[in-house]
């Protein structure tokens, strides 16, 4: 994937597997938030691809789907995804 100084340059196709950073990006937040939500499964552990760990760009978009809206308590998250 093409970087230049450790800045995420933009590309005509997003790659299905993301390294931390890029994975961070994607969703939106900073890699601290983002090793929150993996710690606390709101977000999918990585998976390893020998000494890499790299996040699945589905897996991804179906997480950031089920998290809640902004002002919904959880009964109200439960309810939309048993629609």
């Amino acid at each position: 994937m093409p970087r230049t100084s450790g800045r995420i340059e933009t590309i005509s196709w997003v790659p299905r597997g993301l390294c931390k950073e890029e994975a961070a990006y994607y969703i939106g937040v900073g890699t601290t938030k983002f090793d929150e939500l993996v710690a606390d499964r709101r977000m999918p552990r990585g998976k390893k691809i020998d000494g890499r760990i790299v996040w699945d760009r589905v897996q991804l978009d179906m997480a950031f789907s089920d998290l809640a809206e902004a002002g919904e308590n959880a009964i109200d998250a439960a309810l939309r995804k048993a629609g």
